[in-house]
């Protein structure tokens, strides 16, 4: 009786710890302000002409990486000032350490000059982003394309 007890005790935990990571999945946040410098490799992937550039951190395993790029790239290519960079650190993670990244896929978008405007942890909803992002992209732009 007690193994019932048991099991039914640690069904019941993982259930809850499934139901919260599935619940932080694709969740935006505003960024908090940081004052430290860009890694290089995301310093040289930021879009000077668009208004909005966004940094998918992914490693090459990342199966969640693959639907997230399926979702974004389409989703920047038909928005007026928007961009889309996968950058993959399986073998850089010192660029994921700096940016404080501890899953992927990691999405952190940018402004023009650096500033780190939202990050998502997870596979994002395309509409979400463009809601998220809207100031930003209708400041650059009255014409974008959704």
């Amino acid at each position: 009786m007690v193994g019932v007890w048991v099991v039914l005790g640690v069904l019941l935990v993982g259930g809850i710890a499934g139901a919260a990571l599935r619940a932080r999945n694709g969740r935006i946040r505003t960024a908090k302000a940081r004052e430290r410098a860009l890694p290089e490799p995301v310093a040289q992937a930021l879009d000077p002409g668009a208004a909005v550039t966004l940094v998918q951190i992914s490693t090459t395993f990342c199966a969640p990486c693959r639907h997230t790029k399926a979702i974004l790239s389409p989703l920047a290519e038909r928005t007026e000032g928007l961009r889309h960079v996968e950058l993959d650190v399986t073998d850089q993670p010192e660029v994921a350490q700096a940016l404080g990244v501890l899953r992927t896929p990691t999405t952190l978008a940018f402004s023009p000059d650096g500033t780190e405007l939202l990050r998502i942890s997870g596979v994002p909803k395309g509409p979400a982003v463009l809601e998220a992002l809207d100031e930003h992209l209708s400041a650059s732009s009255t014409g974008s394309t959704r």
